[in-house]
């Protein structure tokens, strides 16, 4: 196997904020602004594709305090005349911000500035929809080897794990859910409403649905990040992750997942909020991308204490859309995926992509955390990897470990 890289707050001061367009509140220090001496005027990620004209992230040095950096954030965004719009003191120390390019330059030079990032598009990992087929998914990791047997053998329904979904909102009421979904971050006030995208609902089936799901007792949150159009930014998707290690923070010892069936190009802030979620023990699977394409050239598909994961078809071979390389951990059923969709309480939907391969990865972590509560993510994660099937997936691609997820191996 190949493997990646070597893997009590204040609410005030650790809880995403999101600002809007109100101006930045007087700090309450009056020094003069701090230069760094012969920085260099670079903005991080400015140059591409899916850079978002106008918006940086800024991020403060590592030891900064979380109850310092929101005062931190006020001062900078006074100084410079620029509008902030989250703060983040969880998953990461810093915050997002509206300004032209020169006034993120004069940011960057603050010496309590470690770096200022240009702010990112972000999409979902999903591609096709069929209406209505059987799903096979659940059949294929329940089993070492093909052929399928047509049943899905489980050893508990994950009911004591908490797993965040972080994506377009879910159909709280759907009958999968049974009343186990619930609305945890929404920076539009829509009580985490899909609109008209039924991407998360759908994700929140495979992971926690009462019949097309694989922890089928697990407690879903809803951490919408996308916008109605379908659209979103790494600045709103990191605000989603802070609140994430936020609400783990305040109960560390919540045996918790999360899954980000989404992403974009290799971005350093969304790494560094996703390692220190996972950090502070809420492990997450991420979708590995759908450009056929080295998986280390996306995030947070690169982030080496993740579970990235590819997808693969229903006769085992790797989905041509599927990322690979030496970043993803293992691969799961993507193809053809059955699973809850939004348009009613009753209804669903078929999809392909590593979206849909992703949480099965996060729904066999609900159920392993919920046998062995005592492991934490990262030991967790290991277990995904140890006891995956060897040696099946067929073309895995170059330098991707050829692992498929398995869950027989969770005792009873």
């Amino acid at each position: 196997m190949i493997s990646k890289p070597s893997r009590k707050l204040t609410i005030a001061a650790v809880l995403a904020t999101f600002v809007g367009g109100l101006a930045g509140a007087p700090s309450a220090s009056s020094a003069p602004p701090a230069q760094q001496a012969g920085a260099p005027d670079i903005i991080r990620y400015a140059d591409t594709e899916e850079a978002v004209p106008n918006s940086y992230i800024v991020v403060l040095h590592p030891n900064t305090s979380p109850d310092a950096t929101p005062v931190i954030a006020d001062d900078i965004t006074k100084r410079t005349n620029t509008k902030k719009s989250w703060v983040y003191a969880s998953a990461l120390q810093g915050f997002a911000v509206e300004a032209t390019e020169t006034q993120a330059l004069e940011i960057s030079r603050d010496t309590r500035v470690a770096y200022v990032a240009q702010d990112q598009i972000y999409t979902t990992q999903a591609l096709t929809v069929q209406p209505s087929p059987p799903s096979w998914g659940l059949d294929r990791i329940d089993e070492r080897s093909l052929p399928l047997d047509a049943k899905y053998h489980y050893p508990n329904n994950g009911s004591s794990v908490v797993a965040y979904v972080i994506d377009t909102g879910i159909l709280l009421t759907h009958n999968e859910f049974g009343g186990r979904a619930f609305c945890g971050f929404d920076p539009w006030g829509m009580g985490c409403a899909p609109c008209n995208q039924g991407h998360g609902t759908h994700v929140a089936g495979t992971i926690g649905g009462a019949t097309v799901g694989v922890a089928k007792g697990v407690r879903i949150i809803s951490v919408r990040v996308f916008q109605c159009s379908g659209s979103t930014t790494s600045a709103i998707v990191i605000a989603g992750i802070n609140y994430v290690a936020f609400a783990q923070s305040i109960n560390p010892a919540q045996r918790s997942v999360a899954n980000m069936s989404l992403g974009g190009g290799a971005f350093a802030p969304m790494d560094t909020a996703v390692t220190n979620a996972i950090a502070g023990n809420v492990h997450f699977s991420v979708a590995a991308g759908n450009s056929n394409a080295d998986a280390c050239l996306f995030s947070p598909a690169r982030v080496p204490r993740a579970t990235t994961v590819g997808s693969t078809r229903i006769n085992d071979n790797r989905s041509a859309f599927s990322n690979y390389g030496a970043c993803l951990d293992l691969f799961a059923p993507g193809e053809l995926i059955y699973s809850a969709w939004y348009t009613a309480n009753n209804a669903y939907a078929t999809l392909s992509g590593t979206s849909m391969a992703s949480p099965h990865a996060a729904g066999t972590a609900a159920m392993w955390r919920h046998k062995f509560p005592a492991d934490n993510a990262d030991q967790t994660a290991t277990a995904l990897a140890a006891n995956a099937t060897p040696g099946v997936v067929i073309n895995p691609g170059p330098l991707s470990p050829n692992l498929l997820l398995f869950m027989g191996m969770i005792p009873v």
